[in-house]
This record gives C-alpha cells, structure tokens and sequence, in this order.
C-alpha cells in the first residue's frame, strides 16, 4: 500500500467528537482548496457511521457551496432525516468558519430483490494492463520545464490509465479533443471487506476526471488554459457491490456545456461488464 492510500485510508477514519458530529482532516501538502472528492468521501462516510450495517448506500445528492480551507479540520453535522422499514436518509452539512462549505442527502436500503436490466454497455477498450501509468503519461505531455511536473509527480492513493486522450495532450493537438473520456481505476492494495468503504473510496475517485471531461472537448487543461473552475453538484447512484481494489473501467461523456457550467455524466463497470456506479456532476467553468 502507498503512502497516499495509507493518507486517505487515515483521513477517512473521523473523529466523532459527538453524537452524529464528526470531524475530519485534510491532507498536509500545500493546495489552495480541498479537494471536492475528498469532503464528499468524509461526508458520506460520517452518514453511514449513523446507519446499521445492513443497509448500504443507494444514492447521494451533493452541493458545493463554498471552497474547504485545507488549513482547518471539517466538522460533519448528520442529521437523521428518516429511518424506514427498508430506506435510511441522511443529511450532511459539513462546516469550516462556522459555515456550510458543502450539503449531501444519502439514502441507504436494505438488500432486496426485484426486476433487473442493464441497458448501459462497457465501451470496449484494451486491458488496464497494457497501458502506462497516469504520472508517467502526464509528466511527458506537460513537457520538461511545465511548473506542473512537482504538482502531478505527487504519489496518489488511486492507480489511474487512461484509455482516452489526457487534456493536456488534447491542448497540444486539436485532433484528440472529444467529448468522451475512459479511465481504468483502482486502489493499488488489497482492502477490507466493508461495502461502505468501497462505496465512499468510489465517491472519492469519482471527482477526479468528470470535469476533465468538458474541458477535453474544447482543448482546455488545467495550468495551461487561463481558466478557472469548481464543482457545483454531485449525483452518484450505486447499483450493485464492487469493489475498488479491483479494476474498474470509469466511461464518461460531456453531453452540454455554457453559461459558465459543464455538465459531465460517468459509468463506473467492474471489470465483467456489469454496472456497478452512475455518476453526474455540473462544474463551473470560467475562461478568462
């Protein structure tokens, strides 16, 4: 296991400092806002801190209000909206300076059975295997003397190769923009077999490349573009167990971008085929 996964896995263990309050940390390294990956995987594993073992998350809608000073611990304020014969509904506001920064609903269900069907297809896509790593690839396309290269050369908790052309490959060259990203993903260690942790880890990860996605399509990249942007909202619902120590292929598209917004949807597949995670995020986007 890696030292960033390691990190994670330690950032995610909250401190409860009071019944359905919990606290969490930010990573150490210097960046100017928390990463919005991280308070949707502390927040969300705050609700299930509040749930019973047999109900696993279904579904979460979440807002960014405002940017997470990494500089202070979150606190996590739950409140138990519903707890039904087969729902659980949470909600999570989590606060810096004594204000929101950022809300989430997350519902939680029981295991039961009903109609099943899977319209979505897996793109086809080579292996994981055979594709190179995602600091490797990024450090040759910012090039040698890029202020980039310390910033993208930092270990990172999730083992990501993409399928698809990276950003700044599709600002070099007109020719790769497109609207559509694939990304092959896992956390490199074998991890424990709690569903909520692979539930929150796929949340955490989920926030890395959907932005991405719009910018590809008009050739923008971040450190190169005069741009500036944030996540707005984020949907994810959770079909089936998976797990994230295993590969799984993330397909996403950008279907609409303006008024200084992107919106991206995401499927996240086992490595079989089957539909395990939906995604749908809007950022705001800004060029200036």
């Amino acid at each position: 296991m890696n030292e960033a996964l390691k990190e994670l896995l330690d950032l995610l263990d909250l401190e409860q400092i009071e019944l359905d309050i919990f606290r969490g940390r930010s990573p150490k390294e210097r960046i100017q806002r928390v990463f919005g990956g991280q308070v949707a995987a502390q927040a969300l594993f705050a609700a299930g801190r509040t749930v019973p073992d047999d109900r696993h998350v279904h579904s979460l809608h979440a807002y960014f209000i405002r940017p997470g000073d990494p500089a202070i611990p979150i606190v996590y304020n739950v409140e138990r909206v519903r707890d039904g014969r087969s729902f659980t509904t949470r909600r999570v506001v989590a606060i810096q300076h004594g204000k929101a920064i950022f809300t989430m609903s997350a519902s939680f269900h029981v295991t039961e059975t009903g109609v099943e069907h899977q319209a979505a297809t897996m793109p086809q896509v080579v292996d994981p295997e055979g594709l190179p790593l995602f600091k490797d690839r990024i450090l040759q396309a910012v090039g040698p003397d890029s202020p980039l290269r310390d910033w993208v050369s930092r270990p990172r908790p999730v083992d990501a190769r993409y399928v698809t052309p990276l950003t700044w490959e599709a600002y070099r060259d007109p020719e790769l923009r497109g609207s559509n990203t694939n990304v092959w993903f896992r956390y490199d260690a074998e991890l424990p077999d709690d569903p909520l942790l692979h539930v929150v880890l796929a949340a955490y990860a989920s926030d890395f490349t959907l932005v991405d996605t719009v910018l590809l399509t008009h050739g923008l990249a971040w450190g190169a573009s005069n741009l500036f942007g944030a996540s707005l909202d984020h949907a994810m619902w959770f079909h089936r167990p998976f797990r994230v120590d295993e590969w799984m292929l993330y397909a996403q598209e950008s279907p609409w971008s303006g008024a200084a917004r992107g919106l991206a949807k995401g499927e996240m597949f086992t490595r079989s085929g089957k539909l395990a995670v939906s995604v749908v995020q809007e950022a705001m986007i800004h060029v200036r």
